[in-house]
């Protein structure tokens, strides 16, 4: 598992490490991400279908941006903890934002917290056509109970959070 860390606009809150990990599979690739601390703590979307839904990012969820190496077009996986999913194309940086093709997505999400101690944990399969090599950022959105949002990722550019950059792509996934 990487650790990501957290973008220095935030505060640490009750998650106190974040860490994922993404390998290649023959139809696509496999991710996991778990949240340390107190899970209890934060806001859980409440649990629902396994079906695409925009607007994930507005509260915990996790992210995988998928960009082949030499290419300009990126792919973005929303990844929520409900059992929901969201993925989206892009010609550029924020250019050309479209639904995603994908041939079905698995999520599974545990999760058992207590005396601000405890952990979550979502794994995701995700069939879909992906380039390889590439380069592929791994991000979580944790939202606290009185609503702010913390930003977590491999590593992140300059300025404020942002997720769409290439600086967050620090893993190179290659197919095995």
């Amino acid at each position: 598992m990487q650790p990501l860390m957290l973008h220095q606009s935030c505060d640490l809150g009750p998650i106190k490490a974040v860490t994922a990990n993404i390998h290649s599979t023959p139809t696509g690739c496999a991710a996991e991400f778990r949240l340390d601390g107190g899970v209890d703590a934060i806001t859980l979307p409440p649990d629902g279908p396994s079906v695409r839904t925009d607007d994930l990012w507005k509260t915990t969820c996790f992210e995988i941006f998928w960009q082949p190496i030499g290419g300009t077009w990126y792919r973005e996986f929303n990844l929520s903890p409900s059992g929901r999913w969201a993925a989206y194309d892009f010609d550029a940086f924020r250019e050309g934002m479209r639904d995603a093709p994908v041939d079905a997505i698995s999520l599974s999400c545990g999760h058992a917290s207590a005396y601000g101690k405890g952990e979550l944990v979502l794994k995701a399969n995700i069939s879909a056509e992906l380039p390889a090599p590439a380069q592929v950022a791994l991000n979580a959105i944790v939202e606290h109970a009185d609503g702010s949002l913390q930003f977590w990722a491999l590593a992140f550019g300059p300025g404020k959070a942002e997720f769409h950059s290439e600086a967050c792509r620090q893993m190179i996934v290659d197919r095995d």
